[in-house]
């Protein structure tokens, strides 16, 4: 049975909607890479198992930067994906840096780019340090909307700077995504020192950016809604609304609400069964308080089947003051 969206548009439409040929052409390149192996398994077998991995999140893991970025799904099943891996940080209510937050990622994504945890540091700490402690869920959700709309965030601080220096709104010109990249972010002193802009003019010109913006954004009734409720903002008050907002995290559908952050039923349930099957580790992890003193064993990270990880380089989880508690952090 075909879904009405499905029956709507037609087939051209609906594959590039779908990002397929992104698919298909990867899916080649890793058959051609890795043709003796997969000549064991056969074609269709290997086929099965991408586009089953594809459905289910699994295809971005341990791969490079750029295909994870490639598609909204991509990005939102490498959200789901940090947040399922590393979400026991947030259940053991552990504080990190913003460069620790960054060696998680690349455990990851050996190349995630430094500068794109550093945005989303940014929206959380605002004024205060870059190397001060953050929470997970504060990370996250930050983290969530700079990573999944990052090409439409740059255009709104191209946006955010013509209006601070009084530019006509009617005029503002949208940068493409190559030249966003040479805009610089509004400063905290200049937002500051304006106290940000009208709320009401600001929501005018995203209207405009939404409805022609060929990359993924929030969608534009919600965008009022954070907006009527000020009169003024600052570029970073704007982010940290909209990485608050309830409405946003579910229309873009990768994260928990809040409140069920720390939970992962299914998850829970496999690591159990997976712990069940193995002798006598339940046994010893219950016996007794003694047990909480044995050393713990990192398991090996595997990769993919079908995917050598020739590009992967060992994680430098060295960093300056990353495991040091900050003044702002013992008040």
């Amino acid at each position: 049975m075909l879904s009405p969206e499905r029956l709507a548009l037609p087939d051209y439409e609906y594959l590039a909607q779908r990002h397929v040929l992104t698919y298909m052409e990867d899916a080649v390149c890793q058959l051609l890479e890795n043709k003796e192996d997969i000549s064991q398994f056969g074609i269709a077998r290997f086929f099965t198992e991408y586009f089953n991995s594809v459905c289910q999140g699994t295809h971005i893991l341990f791969r490079e930067f750029s295909f994870i970025q490639a598609t909204p799904h991509n990005r939102a099943s490498f959200l789901r994906a940090f947040w399922r891996c590393f979400r026991t940080v947030g259940q053991n209510g552990d504080l990190l840096t913003m460069r620790e937050y960054h060696c998680l990622l690349q455990l990851l994504c050996p190349d995630f780019p430094l500068e794109l945890t550093q945005k989303a540091a940014r929206i959380v700490l605002m004024d205060d340090a870059m190397d001060c402690l953050m929470s997970f869920s504060d990370f996250l959700f930050a983290f969530q909307i700079q990573f999944y709309y990052s090409e439409f965030l740059e255009s709104v601080a191209a946006i955010y700077q013509d209006l601070l220096s009084g530019k006509n709104p009617n005029t503002v010109i949208v940068p493409t995504s190559s030249s966003g990249q040479h805009r610089q972010r509004p400063t905290l002193g200049e937002a500051s020192m304006l106290e940000g802009v009208e709320a009401s003019l600001f929501y005018q010109c995203l209207e405009n950016l939404c409805d022609r913006h060929k990359y993924s954004c929030p969608p534009p009734a919600l965008v009022k809604e954070v907006l009527s409720n000020v009169q003024r903002l600052t570029f970073y008050g704007f982010l940290v609304a909209l990485s608050k907002h309830h409405g946003i995290n579910q229309a873009l559908g990768a994260l928990p609400d809040k409140g069920d952050l720390m939970h992962d039923p299914a998850l829970d349930e496999e690591l159990e069964r997976l712990l069940a099957q193995i002798p006598g580790l339940v046994n010893s992890v219950t016996a007794g308080p003694e047990a909480s003193c044995l050393p713990t064993r990192t398991p090996p990270r595997v990769g993919s089947p079908w995917r050598p990880l020739h590009h992967a380089r060992k994680v430098d989880a060295e960093s300056d003051g990353s495991t040091e508690e900050t003044d702002e952090s013992e008040t």
